[in-house]
Formats: structure tokens, C-alpha cells, sequence
């Protein structure tokens, strides 16, 4: 109902039914399985509440997502959404939103900016856990020894170069473990792939492959796998998504890191709703993270369906 016309039914005296909320989605990626995941559990939320959500791919495109964002705003949303394409792009964002006085949410990627004013709430988990974690479950696998090969997933994402340092930081602990390589493979399972057969191809000495998603460890898994590698590698991913549940279950790779994706679009969802509310809301909602290893598996199996 426009506007024009619920003030029209004021007139007259009649009471007019309550406009859904409007929200504005810019997602990074369509077409990464995580995020498929934090889109599906935002729509699923909005649809529960009532609440007009209109989603939008970045394609991995700042630019684009700074354009969406903008036609968001040129299109009266009540609250704005954004899953980062570039951490480093999000202080452009948050002014386009604070100007505009609409509520901004980021979820899954940490924005760039310093501080996060009145209005704008980073929805997401402390990566500082997620690839501490995963190494150290490794580590004592490999009974603390061993040469460390990290798969990296976007130079550019904050959230990547934090696991790649908890890595760095847990192998630091043990004089018998060393970091021998260190590659990006952008969080694509083929990459991963493509990637650790280069690796083996060239004749490199690993023992242990840590993985900044469950994607790439797959594709290193495949690569393993098809190169028949003698002395076993042990590979950890990180976000505990089905595909990497299945290569858990299989023995594909040893350990993931459960990163709630459900959790963080719906709470981005809620966030978004009591801002535009006018609720006070800390600057920051931490969704944990959570060790998965094949003796705990099957409760996250069963939080998957």
C-alpha cells in the first residue's frame, strides 16, 4: 500500500495495515557454499518475521556492492544488509548509511572500519578462535611435529588473513613444527585442488595441510587422493559446512571448525530489526565457533538438516 493512501485512510478515520519492514541484502557471493547457507537462513528469517528482504549478488565486485547499497538507500529500505566483498571497502559503506540514517548490519566478514558507530552492528565469529582451533587439533594429531602447508582464501579478507595467522601463531608454539607454504587458493574447491597438486608435483615436503575453508581442504583432499601419496597428510578445514562434514565422515580430511552459519543470518536479521526499532545494540554479536572432529561429528550432522 503506498504511503499516499494509509494517510488517506487516517482522514477517514480508518486504521490501515502496518507496512512490512524492507531490507536490502548485498551479498558477496551467490555461489560459495557458505554464504548460500548465511542467505538461506536470512531469508528464512525474514520470511518468519513478516519482513520484505530483497537479496543482491556482488559477484565479488565492491564496486557493485557499493552500488547496491546505494540503490538500497535511493529505494527507502528500512535496514541494510552487507556481507562484504572487501573489508577494506566498508567505511564507505557505513557513511553512505549513516548519512542516509537507515540501519547497517554487516555479517559474516569483519568490516574494515576502526570503530563501529550508533546504527552499524557486525554480526559474525572471532576468527582469532576459528583457526587456533583447527591448528591446534592438527598439531596434536601430528603428534607436534611436522611441515604446515596453509591454504589462504582471499588476500583481501580480514577474516582469511586472521585464520592464516592463528596458524602461524600455533606452529610458532612447537619447535618441531614449521610453515613450509603458504598460498591463496580464493576458497574455491578446485583451487584447492589445482593448487596441492602443484604443491606435491613439485615435490614438497607436508605433513599437514591447513585450510582457511572447508572447500579448499576438500580440493586438497582430491588432489591427495589422486596423486596416491604414500606418507598420510592430515588437512583441516574450517566452517563445518555439509560437504565438509561428508569429507569428515569419510576420512577425506581430519578436523573442521563449525562456523554457525545459520546462527549469524539469522541473528543478522534480528540485529537489523531492532535497529530499525530504535533498541540500543552493542557494535559487535559473536556467534562461537566449535571444534569438529569424527567423535563429535554427528550433532552438527544433525544441526546440517
Amino acid at each position: 500500500m503506498k504511503r499516499s493512501a494509509l494517510v488517506l485512510l487516517c482522514l477517514l478515520g480508518m486504521s490501515a495495515p502496518a507496512l512490512a519492514e524492507k531490507i536490502g541484502v548485498s551479498m558477496a557471493y551467490f555461489n560459495q557454499n557458505f554464504l548460500t547457507i548465511i542467505r538461506q537462513s536470512m531469508e528464512k528469517e525474514a520470511k518468519a518475521q513478516g519482513v520484505e528482504a530483497q537479496f543482491e549478488d556482488a559477484n565479488g565486485d565492491s564496486g557493485k556492492q557499493t552500488d547496491q547499497v546505494q540503490n538500497f538507500i535511493n529505494n527507502g529500505v528500512d535496514a541494510i544488509i552487507v556481507d562484504p566483498v572487501d573489508s577494506a571497502s566498508t567505511p564507505v559503506l557505513t557513511k553512505m548509511a549513516q548519512q542516509a540514517k537507515i540501519p547497517l548490519v554487516y555479517v559474516n566478514r569483519a568490516p574494515g572500519d576502526k570503530t563501529l558507530p550508533a546504527g552499524v552492528v557486525f554480526v559474525g565469529s572471532d576468527e582469532r578462535e576459528s583457526g587456533t582451533l583447527q591448528m591446534e587439533a592438527l598439531a596434536k594429531m601430528a603428534g607436534y611435529k611436522g611441515n604446515v602447508a596453509i591454504m589462504i582464501g582471499n588476500l583481501s579478507d580480514s577474516g582469511a588473513k586472521q585464520r592464516t595467522k592463528d596458524v602461524e601463531d600455533v606452529v610458532k608454539k612447537y619447535p618441531n613444527m614449521k610453515v613450509v607454504l603458504k598460498e591463496t587458493a580464493n576458497y574455491a574447491r578446485d583451487e584447492g585442488m589445482n593448487l596441492m597438486l602443484k604443491w606435491l608435483t613439485n615435490g614438497e615436503s607436508i605433513n599437514i595441510v591447513a585450510a582457511n575453508n572447508d572447500e579448499m581442504a576438500i580440493g586438497a583432499a582430491m588432489a591427495i587422493r589422486q596423486s596416491k601419496v604414500k606418507d598420510p597428510i592430515l588437512v583441516g578445514g574450517i566452517d563445518a559446512t555439509p560437504d565438509g562434514l561428508k569429507a569428515l565422515a569419510n576420512g577425506a580430511i581430519a578436523v573442521t571448525v563449525f562456523q554457525d552459519a545459520v546462527g549469524q543470518g539469522k541473528a543478522a536479521v534480528e540485529e537489523a530489526r531492532l535497529l530499525v526499532k530504535g533498541e540500543k545494540r552493542d557494535t559487535h554479536r559473536w556467534i562461537p565457533f566449535e571444534l569438529v572432529t569424527k567423535e563429535n561429528m554427528q550433532s552438527y550432522v544433525e544441526r546440517a538438516k
